[in-house]
């Protein structure tokens, strides 16, 4: 995957987590110290005898619980049905939460677009004895999205049994919302092609002028039949909530659903630390939870800015701004040569202890079937994950790499 390549690459050149000379504007985590207006760090789990064993396959009750009423308080309310624990199924971290997701499907066709989460290549390329997976590229010129009436079109064409997608998406920002994202959800219920949607940045919104959100985003608020709509969602306290190290993770979905997937857990994991979820039920607690959503989306709409104006300067054209993640997709093909070469930046970079991902490693290829989209040479994934002083720095570095001051 392209931040493990990222990482390994700069270890070669002195790089460790935590160090506070290197600048990783390739990371796929968002800051995880105290942040303005965000409640004080958990620092402690209190561990309980019967943590010392193996914990249910699922989850426990008491966190697939919370996660349920999660939910419901913030996308269902006035709705008739509600999610329950049956509803969800806990799992240590986004990663495996969706590989016991793919396991639990039988022989189906996978729609997939790209650019997208890196990880899908391999996850996919796993089940290809089941799985056929089938791309569906976007293209700058449509936001690098496919809409809902593309969905639909690709559904019928290419007969997907499912659609897999991150929203907000990562690399790009770009995201499904509103009318657009209740429409998707609609073409799922009337088709009958299950939804896979990967939520985990759905508090990281944006409005179009840049400053926050309201609130985040979920297919969650568009589902009518919670035991008959096939719309599965991913999510955790991996971004959202800024603890990446706690590995826990969630899936939501029809209660026959979350059975199949508790099924292929017990082979494949073995279920996730009940200390972990203990905690993870303190974190999502109502006003802890607001209070630390809604600091990150002041926080990054901040970084996120700061990133914009100086990639602006440097020549970096970024052609749809983020409305989500903390991402930047940005075009370096206006940059002087050799500079507008993806690989090449990359290791100019990496030179000034500055991390970035180059653009083909979205370039969704289960198998490696066929050539990497040329395209993609040109584009880097930036993010502004890390505090905002070292993002600064990263960019004087990069400045200081075109000629350019920030």
């Amino acid at each position: 995957m392209g931040v493990i390549y990222v990482v390994a690459e700069a270890m070669k050149l002195g790089f460790s987590n935590g160090d506070p000379d290197w600048c990783n504007l390739g990371q796929g985590q968002p800051e995880v110290g105290p942040i303005e207006g965000a409640p004080e760090r958990i620092t402690s789990m209190p561990l309980e005898p019967g943590d010392h064993a193996y914990g249910p396959v699922p989850g426990t009750a008491a966190l697939r619980q919370t996660v349920a009423e999660h939910y419901n308080r913030l996308f269902r309310k006035g709705k008739k049905q509600q999610y329950s624990a049956d509803n969800v199924a806990i799992a240590s971290g986004g990663r495996l939460a969706l590989s016991r997701m793919l396991a639990a499907l039988g022989p189906v066709r996978i729609g997939y677009q790209t650019p997208d989460y890196t990880a899908y290549e391999d996850m996919l390329a796993y089940h290809t004895g089941r799985i056929t997976p089938v791309l569906v590229p976007t293209s700058e010129s449509h936001d690098f999205k496919v809409t809902p009436e593309q969905l639909a079109g690709d559904i019928a064409r290419h007969n997907l049994d499912a659609w897999l997608v991150s929203n907000p998406c990562n690399p790009t920002g770009q995201l499904i919302a509103g009318q657009e994202l209740a429409e998707y959800v609609n073409i799922a219920r009337t088709t009958r092609c299950t939804l896979l949607m990967d939520e985990f940045y759905s508090h990281f919104i944006y409005k179009a002028d840049g400053s926050p959100g309201q609130g985040p985003v979920s297919s969650a608020e568009f589902v009518e039949d919670i035991e008959n709509d096939p719309v599965i969602i991913i999510d955790g306290l991996t971004k959202n909530y800024r603890y990446p190290g706690w590995r826990v993770g969630w899936i939501v979905g029809p209660k026959h659903t979350v059975e199949q997937i508790g099924r292929a857990a017990s082979a494949i994991d073995g279920g996730p630390s009940t200390g972990a979820q203990r905690a993870a039920v303190e974190v999502l607690q109502p006003a802890r939870a607001d209070q630390e959503t809604n600091a990150v989306r002041e926080v990054f709409a901040r970084k996120r800015r700061i990133m914009l104006d100086a990639l602006e300067k440097f020549g970096v054209r970024v052609p749809h701004e983020p409305l989500g993640t903390f991402y930047i997709w940005g075009d370096i093909s206006g940059l002087p040569a050799p500079f507008n070469d993806a690989d090449v930046f990359f290791r100019a970079a990496l030179e000034r202890k500055v991390m970035t991902v180059p653009g083909r490693f979205f370039d969704v290829n289960p198998g490696n079937t066929r050539p990497t989209n040329p395209e993609y040479a040109h584009w880097v994934r930036f993010s502004f994950g890390p505090p905002e002083e070292n993002v600064k720095l990263g960019l004087r570095r990069l400045g200081e790499l075109l000629g350019r001051s920030v």
